[in-house]
């Protein structure tokens, strides 16, 4: 049921591919909320054209922007608040990707050019859009800027390769960007750490059905969904979230406080393995 929490605010969401992306969920949530946005993604991701529905559905703009390119990025902000009529109160970064692990390459073979572009766009690219954002004043004062991170940025997972320095690094901007910010601005800038969600990017990762079904068994609530991770995130942008910034907020059912569960032991008895 909607509250209107985002009546009135004006945005900008990075990241929304289709149906099964995060970013999506986020969109529709927003917009059941009250909000106004523009839509944007890199040229090639929205030459799938699913995009286009979801900007029909929420009555919102898509342009094409180069995340990585701050060039695009003054042009794009420049004509986001031209078509809402103003400054923007919020800003969703739900950007990731790796060719390291879309090709395979195990972590200690890492192509290093390939990590270059790792970290552009799954990290690098979060500073390059506040950087714009504020050399524009294109956020209105007290605005909220969230980003989409992973507990690999603390732990290590065998697959997820230069993802993790990615998502490390992405939270480390969160927390310098949103304390300059902050003092600037009053801008607040915080990551999500979601649970592993069934998402086109997320079904690159090598294993991930074995990543999604521990984290379900070792959560106590099971794994959060996107439509949760929407559901926080719209709160993020609200101003019921006023006085938290440069957080990292686990959305993950628990699992980032989990040692071992009940329901894993269970199966490691149950397996027949030796003591």
């Amino acid at each position: 049921m909607a509250n209107n929490l985002l009546k009135g605010k004006k945005g900008l969401i990075f990241g929304a591919l289709d149906e099964h992306s995060i970013a999506w969920k986020i969109a529709e949530k927003a917009h059941a909320e009250g909000a106004e946005f523009v839509l944007s993604n890199s040229p090639i991701a929205l030459r799938m054209k699913d995009i286009y529905q979801l900007a029909k559905k929420t009555n919102s703009q898509v342009i094409a922007a180069d995340i990585t390119e701050v060039s695009e990025l003054e042009d794009l902000f420049e004509e986001t608040m031209q078509i809402l009529g103003g400054k923007i109160d919020f800003i969703l970064h739900s950007v990731g990707m790796s060719p390291n692990v879309r090709k395979n390459i195990p972590y200690h073979e890492l192509n290093y050019d390939y990590l270059e572009k790792t970290l552009d766009v799954s990290a690098i690219s979060l500073h390059k859009v506040l950087a714009v954002a504020q050399r524009l004043d294109a956020i209105n004062d007290w605005g909220s800027v969230v980003t989409l991170s992973y507990i690999a940025a603390q732990r290590t997972f065998s697959s997820y390769s230069d993802m993790a320095h990615a998502k490390a690094m992405l939270e480390s901007i969160v927390r310098q960007f949103g304390y300059h910010y902050g003092v600037n601005k009053k801008i607040r800038i915080n990551s999500i750490s979601q649970s592993p969600t069934r998402t086109t990017a997320g079904a690159g990762v090598s294993g991930f059905n074995a990543f999604f079904h521990y984290a379900d068994d070792m959560s106590p609530l099971g794994n959060a969904t996107s439509d949760s991770c929407a559901d926080v995130c719209v709160t993020m942008f609200s101003d019921y979230t006023k006085m938290i910034t440069m957080q990292n907020i686990y959305n993950d059912g628990g699992f980032s406080s989990m040692g071992i569960s009940n329901k894993l032991i269970e199966k490691f008895i149950d397996c027949g393995c030796k003591e």
